[in-house]
Formats: C-alpha cells, structure tokens, sequence
C-alpha cells in the first residue's frame, strides 16, 4: 500500500490538532481546580438555577467525557496520532462514577503526575494541589 503525501500531511494536522486540544484542555482543568480538589472530605454537588438546566449539564459534561474516554482510547493504538493517556484521564474527570473520587485521590498521590501539575500551577501562580495523605 503507498501512502500519499496528502494522506501524510492530513495525519500530521490531526496529530498536531489533537496535542494543542487535549494540551490546553488538560491546562484549563488543572488550573481551575481548587487547591484543596483532593482533600475536601465530601464535595458538595452544585446548587441547580434550574432542574432542567442541572439535568442538561449533567448529561452534556457525563457525554463529553464519555467521548474523551472514548478517543483517547482510540488515540492510544500504536499509529493513531494523538495524546491517548491525557485525554483519557480528562475523560475520567469528566465522568460521574461511583469510586470516581477515590481513583482521583489515588492518580494525584502518585508522585510522577503530582509534580507536573504543581510545576504548572506554580507557573500560572496559583497554589499547589493539597496531596491527601
């Protein structure tokens, strides 16, 4: 099978797409969580303006991080260009799930996903992640 410089060039535009997207999202989540995010006891869920509106979000936010989970599957298969492990993890923030926090608390514990994330919010001056002990 010959591959095309077009079929080439397309592949690498997803590839460099898919960096920058999951890139920047992951920063935007990381630097809008509060410090305390992990060692908060019990969150408390949002309070609904409206009933309708609460259902829409939950869906729309539980959908688009189903899609996450999704492609970041598809985005780890050796060949498939993309960042897969990030964008899974992004997925799983997203999602609703019982045991959800308890799988959060256990990934930020984990000294090689900790750091980054305080070296980033420490560059963006915002204070580093409480760790649950």
């Amino acid at each position: 099978m010959i591959i095309s410089w077009n079929a080439v060039l397309w592949g690498s535009l997803v590839f460099a797409g898919s960096i920058l997207i999951t890139a920047t999202l992951a920063i935007v989540v990381i630097l809008r969580l509060p410090a305390d995010y992990f060692t908060m006891p019990r969150r408390a869920p949002p309070t609904p303006r409206h009933p309708a509106l609460h259902v829409l979000r939950l869906v729309a936010k539980n959908l688009a991080g189903l899609l996450l989970i999704l492609a970041g599957v598809v985005m780890s298969v050796p060949g498939i260009p993309g960042q897969g492990i990030l964008t899974l993890l992004i997925g799983i923030l997203l999602v609703d799930f019982p045991g959800k926090y308890r799988i959060e608390r256990w990934l930020i514990r984990r000294p090689r996903i900790a750091r980054p994330i305080n070296w980033l919010r420490r560059r963006f001056r915002k204070p580093p992640m409480e760790i649950p002990g």
